[in-house]
């Protein structure tokens, strides 16, 4: 097709589980492509032969992005079609792209998005949710300390949060939201666009016990999403005294954990600050 101009690279969404989202102007550009560049090829194949599309693939990854920035510069050069595509979704969006995109962007090359699927945009659409401001943090750090630090940075803020999350991570996720946010409400979408697609909602806590019920609802890819800060209530210098009051549960045997939901209902605040004040009381009790 005419339309689509020489020494380009397309930036094209694939859809993020049925096949049909593929748009009519992303099959025209993958059909008329001189070059793809996928995540993973085998992946790729799949989506090509569902198309009918023959086109040289070269795999465009995390651990060789910036390797193949100048054979796809080298292409552009030739006056070659160069579509980039991630396994699934909208290439850049929590998946490789970011370093060849800037690369050919500095050095004034044409880059095309062709727009189409997204799963972050996808779930918030459904999630009933506050939409008109979000923060997307993509895939939280693996550990769990610097997982607990992301989720302390942004807790507070006004502001619908979003996180993607994989099946094998995601109860570890939801406890260090329990634990960090409190009784946050979430909606977590899985399997998105495919057969079993679902919409889960409910504080993680309750989550986590609805996980428990039934495994299946740990399997797929997970977005998931937080509701904006409410307003703070009373602070640490509430007519309530903190210590006092997280000292009085500890010595009635309640967990540290449990005392610091108990504190952050009744002062407000966020519980992860409530937990490290009442583990502090907790320790210096212990030492005398």
């Amino acid at each position: 097709m005419n339309s689509f101009s020489k020494g380009a690279l397309y930036v094209v969404a694939t859809p993020i589980g049925n096949l049909d989202d593929l748009s009519r102007r992303a099959m025209d550009t993958l059909a008329q492509a001189d070059l793809i560049a996928a995540e993973d090829t085998r992946h790729s194949v799949r989506l090509l032969d569902h198309i009918g599309v023959r086109v040289p693939l070269i795999s465009l990854h995390e651990h060789n992005e910036t390797s193949r920035i100048e054979r796809i510069k080298q292409a552009l050069d030739d006056g070659q079609r160069v579509a980039l595509i991630s396994d699934a979704g909208t290439p850049l969006i929590s998946d490789p792209g970011y370093r060849l995109v800037q690369a050919l962007r500095a050095a004034d090359y044409t880059i095309v998005p062709i727009p189409g699927p997204s799963a972050l945009i996808t779930a918030l659409s459904a999630a009933g949710l506050p939409t008109e401001r979000f923060l997307f943090e993509g895939f939280l750090p693996a550990r769990g300390s610097g997982r607990r630090k992301r989720l302390n940075d942004v807790v507070e803020l006004p502001v619908t949060l979003v996180f993607y999350e994989s099946p094998h991570r995601i109860s570890q996720l939801l406890e260090d939201i329990d634990t960090v946010c409190g009784e946050r409400h979430l909606v977590i979408a899985r399997e998105l666009t495919k057969t079993f697609e679902t919409f889960l909602q409910g504080t993680a806590r309750s989550l986590l016990e609805r996980m428990a019920e039934d495994s299946d609802q740990m399997r797929g890819e997970f977005v998931v999403m937080m509701a904006p800060a409410p307003e703070k209530a009373l602070t640490g210098s509430s007519q309530v005294d903190a210590d006092q009051l997280l000292s009085s549960l500890l010595e009635e045997g309640v967990g540290v954990k449990q005392a610091a939901g108990v504190a952050a209902r009744i002062l407000g605040g966020r519980k992860g600050d409530w937990y490290q004040q009442a583990q502090q009381l907790k320790d210096s009790a212990l030492r005398k």
